[in-house]
């Protein structure tokens, strides 16, 4: 496929905007530039077979990434039969997958599609200290899950907070409070860390047999490894900080979701390199921790050079507004020409598959979105009109 007379928003390094450009691709991006250029002959003389599409001076934007959502989990419209996000029968839960609990065949996914959504992070909701494993996927495909799948597992979800002490409060079980939370958390990586040692200690002498296996400690080494991030569901700036405090003592890799009061303690976090997955930016304080809620957040680590992505937390707030909750980050002190960055290239690297989605560049994933107007990304007017997942065009 080739597409031409475009204006394509790139959202690489440089931020390249190209004009009366085009882009060739299979499932993955074969070639990009201007128009009347020897690259664009080589590309059309290479895809003779190729459908190609005049966009007429419409604008290209890489799909865009929604980096931390529930989506497929609590079902659309099913209640109770749909709700397979909390496993609220022992509060540290780390071997339990998101990819056994996603219902690819859910709606919300066809409305992510409509609004662009092409890649989501998926997982447990904040029910358990440790709730599981994250999954990146794509929003359309196959019905079968697993060929969606970009990184499986891509985080692990802990929580701090209300959540887990109100959940268990009513069960009359641990944790009441937030000590006794982050103690749980702190007892399962220590049992994590004495089962790696002794599987180190048995790959390097023969004679030491290895440590019986751990279904839980098996799923917290590629925590420990740092292959995978910490996705810490924390509101409060205490919490925020017992996030923290507990990844620097198991050296730990660590995102925060939410982060409702990061902005009122940039001076401490721009000293440290802790990226944040804001979101719901549009939502009333529900709970006490969300007292703090306001949609200058965003705005405000910004000034201050905190790195950080824009999520909804579907079905907090409905997947198809992450566009909408974007526009009103802006309305709030986000710069427009960094907005769109906080959902494709930046929230791809802060969930570390910016290897694959998040711009439009060579050999990436061909995830494509064709809109009519320039800030499409954040006008509620604006429809996709063509969307490609994988090189694949898929209705909207």
């Amino acid at each position: 496929m080739i597409i031409f007379n475009a204006t394509i928003h790139t959202l690489d390094q440089n931020n390249t905007v190209i004009e009366n450009g085009f882009i060739a691709f299979d499932e993955k991006i074969q070639a990009i530039g201007k128009v009347d250029t020897p690259e664009y002959t080589k590309a059309v003389s290479q895809n003779q077979d190729s459908l190609q599409f005049d966009a007429k001076g419409k604008v290209i934007l890489p799909g865009f990434v929604d980096a931390h959502t529930h989506v497929g989990v609590w079902g659309n419209a099913e209640g109770v039969e749909g709700d397979d996000g909390n496993e609220t029968t022992d509060p540290c839960t780390p071997h339990l997958r998101a990819l056994d609990m996603v219902n690819p065949t859910d709606y919300c996914f066809s409305e992510a599609l409509k609004a662009g959504v092409t890649t989501v992070m998926c997982g447990p909701g904040s029910a358990n200290p440790i709730g599981g494993q994250f999954i990146a996927m794509k929003t359309a495909g196959s019905s079968r899950i697993d060929n969606r799948i970009i990184k499986s597992p891509a985080a692990m979800k802990f929580a701090f907070g209300e959540n887990p002490k109100m959940v268990y409060r009513e069960r009359g079980e641990t944790p009441n409070t937030r000590m006794a939370t982050a103690a749980l958390i702190r007892e399962q990586l220590f049992k994590a860390v004495r089962y790696l040692e002794a599987i180190q200690k048995s790959e390097e002498d023969p004679d030491c047999e290895p440590p019986e296996y751990d279904i839980k400690c098996e799923a917290l080494l590629p925590v420990l490894r740092k292959e995978i991030p910490v996705h810490a569901h924390a509101h409060r700036a205490d919490d925020i900080f017992s996030a923290i405090r507990i990844a620097e003592e198991f050296d730990l890799k660590l995102t925060i979701l939410h982060g409702t009061e990061s902005g009122e303690i940039t001076d401490e976090l721009k000293m440290l390199d802790v990226p944040f997955i804001l979101g719901p930016v549009i939502c009333d304080r529900s709970k006490p921790e969300l007292s703090g809620h306001t949609i200058d957040t965003a705005g405000m680590l910004f000034k201050n050079g905190i790195r950080f992505a824009i999520a909804t937390d579907h079905p907090v707030v409905p997947i198809q507004y992450l566009p909408l909750s974007t526009g009103l980050t802006i309305r709030a002190g986000l710069p427009t020409e960094n907005a769109l960055r906080k959902i494709t290239i930046e929230a791809a690297e802060i969930c570390g598959l910016d290897d694959r989605v998040g711009s439009l560049e060579l050999g990436k994933d061909a995830d494509i979105i064709v809109f009519d107007r320039e800030q499409a990304f954040y006008d509620v007017l604006a429809v996709p009109e063509k969307t490609f997942i994988n090189g694949k065009e898929f209705e909207t």
